[in-house]
Parts: C-alpha cells; sequence; structure tokens
C-alpha cells in the first residue's frame, strides 16, 4: 500500500460548489475510484487549498489511473469539479493535483 497526498487550490467564488458536489457524490464515481485499488479517500479544505490524501493497494498506479481517466461517468464529474480548482504553479508537469512529499507517517 502507498499512501498519497495531493495538492491544489480552490476558487474563492467556488468551493461552496465544490462542497455541494463532493457532499453527494456519484455513485459511480466512488464506484470506479475503488476499482482502481483507491481506499480512505479524503479530501481536507484550508485557506483556499484543498488536500487530498488516499491509500493506493494496486500494483500499477498509472494503468488504473489511466483507466479512471477513460471512464466516462468520472470525465464527466471532472468537467463539474475543475472549474472549481486552481493547479498549483509548481506542480509537475502532466499534473493537475500536485502531489506532496511524505514525510513522516506514523501507525
Amino acid at each position: 500500500m502507498k499512501r498519497f497526498g495531493q495538492i491544489i487550490g480552490v476558487r474563492p467564488e467556488k468551493l461552496e460548489e465544490y462542497k455541494r458536489l463532493h457532499a453527494d457524490a456519484w455513485p459511480d464515481v466512488l464506484k470506479m475510484i475503488g476499482e482502481c485499488h483507491i481506499r480512505n479517500y479524503s479530501i481536507f479544505h484550508k485557506d483556499g487549498l484543498l488536500f487530498a490524501y488516499f491509500e493506493y493497494t494496486g500494483e500499477d498506479f498509472q494503468a488504473d489511473m489511466a483507466k479512471m481517466a477513460a471512464d466516462p461517468t468520472t470525465q464527466t464529474w471532472w468537467g463539474l469539479c475543475k472549474p472549481c480548482q486552481l493547479p498549483l504553479e509548481t506542480r509537475a508537469e502532466g499534473e493537475w493535483w500536485a502531489t506532496a512529499e511524505e514525510v513522516f507517517h506514523c501507525d
């Protein structure tokens, strides 16, 4: 299992919309997240930033992310969420959410 932390900005005028979307997340989107071996997924907000945490239990992260990205329902969901988000300028090439480095973990 690998833990991931990711960060992205949220447009102030879109924060409530983003919260509403996630308060009623689509069942097929949640199902796809599980099918792609993502567990314990949470998104937090503080001072205009969203922080996501999840655990990946699969064997091929890139293949699972490609599967998720190819799903038409997930694409529609992302189409609603992306206008709410402000990607960090410091994110790596090809990233939407910037991946954070894990510097400490304690079970």
